[in-house]
């Protein structure tokens, strides 16, 4: 390999690495985002404890999930989206509209040079908002591209199929509760829907 061409697969591998993460290049389109930072669950908790004043988690699942579900103990909720009544036939779940007054919230919470972190399910609606936060400034912003309950099983054999088990942090076992702190949470407006 010539010298040139070795230098340029440095160069490949370096921009495609990030905090000792390779990328995946058969990431899914879904969980892809605009500015190309993605961490597993696991890496974004190590982040985290090791500079909690700098290193946010930004959970931006539903209330419901985030009451219910449970989330990482240190996630602020600001839901990107909320739940409609409304059924997608197609795809087999209710839909979800855009939480109006995300914008506003993130304002409210973070500052542009933070390092955030962003968690929901599974890793695309994150994605969704990483893109949204990007847009308002924030160039520090991570997908966490397992989210907080995982991707499914894909197995017939294996009994976890179609279950949120094969990774994501609460099957990390990070550290997840059901407790509610306001002070990490912030409630969207009953007129968004």
């Amino acid at each position: 390999m010539s010298k040139i061409v070795a230098l340029f697969y440095v160069i490949f591998l370096t921009l495609n690495t990030v905090h000792g993460q390779d990328i995946d290049m058969n990431l899914p389109k879904e969980k892809q985002t605009k500015l190309g930072l993605y961490v597993t669950s696991e890496e974004a908790y190590a982040m985290w404890k090791e500079s909690p004043e700098r290193v946010k988690v930004l959970d931006v699942r539903t209330l419901d999930e985030y009451i219910n579900i449970g989330h990482a103990e240190m996630a602020c909720n600001i839901p990107a989206f909320l739940q409609t009544y409304e059924w997608d036939d197609e795809k087999k779940y209710f839909t979800y509209k855009m939480n109006k007054d995300f914008p506003k919230q993130i304002k409210e919470v973070y500052k542009p040079e933070d390092i955030i972190l962003v968690t929901c399910r599974s890793g695309g609606r994150s994605a969704l908002a990483v893109n949204l936060l990007e847009t308002l400034g924030y160039k520090n912003t991570y997908n966490i591209t397992d989210g907080f309950e995982g991707d499914l099983v894909n197995d017939p054999e294996n009994a976890n199929h179609g279950k949120r088990m094969k990774n994501g942090w609460k099957n990390a076992g990070l550290p997840w509760t059901y407790k509610v702190d306001l002070k990490l949470m912030k409630i969207p407006k009953t007129n968004n829907l």
